[in-house]
């Protein structure tokens, strides 16, 4: 989730739009529209370094230096993950049904073999909350799993695109900021063009000005 990382560090730290794009994989430009709230939607900021995706050392050096690149941490939850059921700290126990929630929604191929093992419930809940006989469905609203915790962003990326290969399809790709993009490319290249017009009209205006010194008579005394 490149713009909601994005949002984030934009939000909680002094780092430049360029370190940030550079981070993100985004161009600048969306950056600066995210910093600037002119994107589609207001995004829910990602913390990286919940995710374990950076390290607040790592935030402070690029703070300290604008020309460095962040270094994305190889944390523990990148390290294969032994046979067996997760475990999920009690506190995060009640978010399950919310995390499946949202791969159910966002992410329908996925088996519910996939899902059992990234949040770590059984199939029958899972089930449940498919047809939505689940004892708490009016109360089950879908959260990105990622953001409550329960799994990490690199393990549902593998599980989507395992699952958008078995079943043929093109791995999703997030354009909503595309057309934005493109947008905001036009408009600066219009104000750069408005401006030049601009300079070049105020010179040719000073320049035909009666008391310009170009049209001094240069034989009347003064």
């Amino acid at each position: 989730m490149p713009h909601a990382t994005a949002s984030w560090l934009v939000d909680n730290t002094s780092l430049s739009f360029q370190q940030i794009a550079d981070f993100c994989g985004l161009h600048v430009l969306e950056v600066q529209a995210i910093a600037d709230d002119t994107a589609a939607t207001k995004l829910t900021g990602r913390d990286p370094v919940r995710a374990h995706e950076l390290t607040m050392e790592e935030i402070e050096k690029g703070q300290s230096d604008a020309s460095y690149r962040l270094q994305i941490s190889k944390g523990p939850e990148q390290i294969r993950r032994t046979k067996g059921p997760r475990y999920t700290p009690v506190s995060k126990r009640q978010d399950k049904p919310d995390g499946i929630a949202w791969i159910i929604r966002n992410h329908p191929e996925v088996s519910d073999g996939a899902i059992s093992k990234l949040i770590g419930t059984t199939r029958t809940t899972i089930a449940a909350i498919r047809d939505r006989s689940h004892w708490n469905i009016s109360n089950i609203q879908p959260k990105d799993p990622v953001t409550l915790g329960l799994t990490t962003q690199r393990e549902l990326d593998a599980a989507v695109a395992k699952a958008a290969k078995a079943a043929g399809l093109e791995a999703p790709t997030d354009t909503r900021f595309e057309g934005d993009r493109e947008a905001l490319i036009e408009e600066l290249r219009a104000q750069r063009e408005r401006a030049a017009r601009e300079a070049d009209a105020a010179a040719e205006g000073e320049l035909q000005a009666p008391d310009h010194p170009a049209f001094a008579d240069p034989f009347k005394r003064g």
